[in-house]
């Protein structure tokens, strides 16, 4: 599958092992280009990184031009409960607010109703809260950081797919 916005010059296609070392470093610049200092990212490492493994347990996805990953979106998917989660969802700083995202959600939707999903889960940076809104989410709670201690996140979801 390969979807392309009215423009043609942005496409989504899976993302492969030779994309990990990218990705995660859009991951980096799209979390850090929203204030959070050295440190703060350092304690982020592991939970950023995409590795082969990220890629076999969820399906992810990039956008992209010819030469360029402009942003990515996993999808992890629980059949049995008719739910999934969007695990990480980054826009490289470069490309934030010219769709990208809308269209990396399109394909995570589309994904979504193809495996029949009931209803997505994400754990929000609280600077993406609004974004998700716009889409259809809403805080049902909080989660804790998987890297900061004491750091919590809102918990949102869409039944509404």
């Amino acid at each position: 599958m390969n979807t392309k916005t009215s423009s043609s010059s942005i496409a989504t296609r899976i993302a492969t092992a030779c994309d990990c070392e990218s990705l995660t470093q859009l991951c980096f610049r799209s979390k850090q280009s929203n204030g959070y200092d050295d440190a703060f990212m350092e304690a982020c490492r592991e939970e950023l990184t995409i590795t082969p493994a990220t890629l076999a347990e969820n399906e992810c996805w990039v956008a992209h031009t010819e030469h360029t990953l402009c942003g990515c979106g996993c999808l992890s998917i629980t059949a049995a409960l008719s739910r999934g989660e969007i695990s990480l969802f980054f826009i490289d700083p470069d490309w934030q607010r010219q769709g990208v995202g809308t269209l990396l959600w399109h394909t995570l939707q589309e994904r979504a109703r193809h495996h029949q999903l009931k209803e997505l889960w994400l754990d929000a940076d609280p600077s993406a809260q609004e974004f998700y809104s716009s889409l259809g989410f809403r805080v049902v709670g909080q989660s804790a950081s998987g890297s900061i201690v004491g750091r919590y996140l809102p918990k949102m979801q869409l039944t509404d797919l």
